[in-house]
């Protein structure tokens, strides 16, 4: 996933799902991958670099091009006083449960200067430019903080159904019931108490829940659950029994047999793909 914010100057972010995106000063994008996008001057332009996890900087046909292109401390390019000037970051998306997240985001989200008074670009434009201890760890944290601000203004500005899981939030009942799924996976929840909770009928929640979220609340609590105990798994220690009942089934069968029907393998062969070396 990554985010580029413009700081100076316009910019064309382009990929193979959704229109072309023009950028102006104050606005951010966030690509959620894996998908590539092209960001340039101008639509149609082709790639001079291709910029990989880690910020590793390459040209189209794989040569390094990481030093040919560095104008100095956490810059690259080709004009240090360009006319346009963008932040860059690149997230590397693990564990299922933050998969699932990123992958209700639509491919490409923008959102514009004037829907989004925030100080955090130029403060990070000041940032990034300095060498001081623990530096890095700075810039993490105002990234960080960037995203889920562009985020917020996202799903301020954008109509619940297009905003799909993020709206949902916001939503007083889906909101609600998301909030209850998600705070004790293992209970033992029907759509009938579901409902009961958030106080509508059975029938309005299954529409309004589907219409938000895109699934069924039952079918939804049940990717939850499978997602929680992949990323269980994988932790040191645990047994299939004992993640099974943290995250809502009655036994280890019944988390293998659920396990095995979704994603076809069970939990030993997930996880011993997972950690293979």
């Amino acid at each position: 996933m990554g985010l580029i914010a413009v700081v100076r100057g316009s910019a064309w972010v382009e990929g193979d799902q959704g229109p072309a995106l023009e950028l102006h000063a104050g606005d951010v994008a966030v690509a959620r991958g894996p998908a590539p996008v092209v960001v340039s001057h101008e639509q149609g332009a082709r790639p001079d670099v291709v910029i990989l996890p880690g910020m590793r900087v390459e040209s189209p046909d794989g040569r390094d091009v990481d030093d040919e292109w560095s104008l100095g401390l956490r810059a690259w390019g080709n004009d240090l006083d360009g006319p346009t000037v963008m932040l860059m970051g690149c997230y590397q998306v693990r564990g299922e449960v933050t998969q699932r997240l990123v992958g209700a985001l639509p491919p490409v989200i923008h959102v514009r200067g004037v829907d989004f008074d925030t100080p955090f670009i130029s403060i990070l434009a000041d940032e990034i430019v300095r060498d001081a201890p623990a530096q890095s760890a700075v810039l993490d944290r105002l990234f960080d903080v960037l995203l889920v601000a562009v985020l917020r203004a996202w799903v301020t500005h954008e109509a619940p159904e297009r905003a799909g899981l993020y709206g949902a939030q916001s939503d007083p009942v889906i909101g609600h019931a998301l909030r209850l799924l998600h705070d004790d996976p293992a209970y033992p929840w029907t759509i009938a108490e579901l409902a009961a909770r958030v106080r509508v009928s059975r029938a309005a929640l299954a529409k309004r829940f589907s219409k938000l979220v895109g699934e069924p609340p039952m079918t939804y609590l049940s990717g939850w659950r499978l997602a929680l105990a992949a990323d269980r798994l994988l932790q040191p220690g645990v047994t299939v029994e004992a993640v099974a009942r943290e995250v809502g089934y009655s036994s280890g069968f019944a988390l293998s047999t659920a396990f095995k029907r979704e994603r076809g393998v069970n939990p030993k062969e997930h996880r011993a793909r997972s950690l293979a070396p």
